[in-house]
């Protein structure tokens, strides 16, 4: 049987950041992105801290981190969430991109109609959306900085 061996290529290519006087766009590590749904009535919040945690609706989030999971650190969180929850593995599917700069808040709201002000909008806060016409979840990780999580396929458009 031949060897096969998978090849990841960048879903932004050679593109590493875009930067202004007022905003830097730059790619995250290609590392673990796992999609959790509770099982119905299920927890209303993640048991546990396994990563950093992104709120996706109720019931679901996404567990990021910047290094890829092994399949047995992904086996043991999928059995550490049993019989609460269930993981997807997400990690080659999706894409996180950081947005960054005094601008930042003001070039997300353009393209989406969440309130994405400090007050309204405050650092750990996550949510669904759309960017235009692009789905994408937005969580805010600093006072000037943003994280988006996309599917692969329209990191470049977005």
């Amino acid at each position: 049987m031949p060897d096969l061996r998978l090849t990841l290529h960048p879903a932004l290519g050679a593109k590493t950041a875009v930067t202004s006087a007022e905003v830097r766009l730059s790619a995250l590590p290609e590392g673990a992105i796992v999609h959790v749904l509770a099982a119905p009535g299920g927890p209303g919040i993640l048991p546990g801290r396994q990563g950093d945690v992104r709120a996706v609706s109720p019931g679901q989030w996404f567990i990021v981190g910047d290094e890829p999971m092994t399949h047995s650190a992904m086996k043991t969180l999928f059995e550490t969430l049993e019989p609460l929850a269930t993981g997807v593995d997400q990690s080659a599917g999706r894409v996180r991109i950081r947005i960054e700069g005094e601008q930042a808040e003001r070039i997300l709201s353009k393209g989406t109609a969440i309130d994405l002000s400090a007050d309204s909008f405050p650092v750990g806060r996550s949510a669904t959306t759309l960017i235009g016409h692009i789905a994408a979840q937005i969580t805010r990780i600093g006072s000037d900085s943003f994280e988006l999580i996309v599917l692969r396929s329209f990191a470049e458009s977005l």
